[in-house]
């Protein structure tokens, strides 16, 4: 597994290109081709049964998932790898691969790149300093990583300031749009419905979406999903509010959105989807045995 590298583009009138819809949005650059999962690589299995503290992290990982596939939610330690000699780390990369879901947090202190396994639910997550250096390694099992749900909207609004007062010239349909978000923002609680509101099917002028963009701000996470196009997501600088964009397989953007809720379910691991991850992971422990 591969260090993730998520680029940001700043936000902002002129930033972003020009959509047939008037969609000038484009918060997290994407990469010029489709990518899909990358299949682990196969280690070989002397180095694994010379390695203990390696085997040993794997079946602390099956533990994990046979918990989360019986009890979806429940609360799970992150297992730390810091400590661990870089060899035996760098088995673990080698078994688990990496999956379709990256994601970047951004904050004062530092940066944290979140990459999915190719067992979904199984998170590795690295901690950098402002002076990029690895200060903490750690591996996650969970729906999506506790950041997502704790720490995105800790510093962010309870509401949007539409501004009436300050209006610019050619936004047209945003303010209602922002009277609708406050409205959810405030009846938004824990498990409730996502509300989604589909701007490529509103009318929506270049100014729309720039005046958009300017009040909802930018937070400090960045997901990108890869599967059979890709899928962008962009918390907001209110709380529980997410640009949500679609591209298919030649990067045109086919559906943007914005939701308001938890983080978005594409971002997420189903509970299937663990069910599926520790049979996998039973198959790649008894492999080495």
């Amino acid at each position: 597994m591969q260090e993730t590298h998520i680029p940001v583009s700043l936000i902002g009138t002129g930033s972003q290109p020009q959509e047939e819809d008037g969609a000038n949005l484009d918060i997290l650059e994407l990469p010029d081709e489709m990518q899909t999962f990358s299949i682990p690589e196969i280690a070989d299995p002397e180095a694994l049964s010379t390695h203990p503290e390696a085997m040993v992290l794997l079946h602390q990982l099956q533990v994990e998932l046979t918990r989360q596939s019986k009890s979806p939610g429940v609360h799970s330690d992150p297992l730390d790898l810091t400590d661990m000699p870089v060899e035996q780390r760098t088995l673990i990369d080698q078994l688990l691969g990496e999956g379709e879901v990256s994601m970047l947090h951004q904050s004062d202190t530092g940066r944290i790149q979140v990459q999915e396994s190719v067992l979904a639910g199984l998170w590795r997550i690295r901690y950098f300093d402002n002076e990029d250096q690895l200060i903490r390694d750690t591996i996650e099992v969970a729906a999506v990583p506790r950041l997502c749900r704790r720490h995105v909207f800790t510093r962010a609004a309870h509401r949007v300031e539409i501004g009436g007062d300050s209006i610019p010239q050619g936004v047209l349909n945003a303010p209602p749009l922002l009277a609708e978000i406050n409205d959810k923002v405030s009846e938004f609680r824990p498990g409730a419905e996502t509300h989604v509101i589909n701007l490529t099917l509103l009318p929506q002028t270049e100014e729309d979406l720039a005046f958009l963009i300017e009040r909802l701000g930018e937070g400090p996470l960045t997901v990108l999903s890869r599967g059979y196009g890709n899928c962008r997501i962009t918390s907001t600088a209110v709380e529980n509010v997410w640009w949500v964009q679609y591209f298919n397989s030649q990067d045109k953007n086919i559906l943007n959105t914005l939701e308001i809720g938890d983080i978005p379910a594409v971002a997420a691991a189903a509970k299937e989807d663990i069910e599926d991850s520790k049979e996998r992971l039973i198959e790649i422990v008894e492999a080495y045995l």
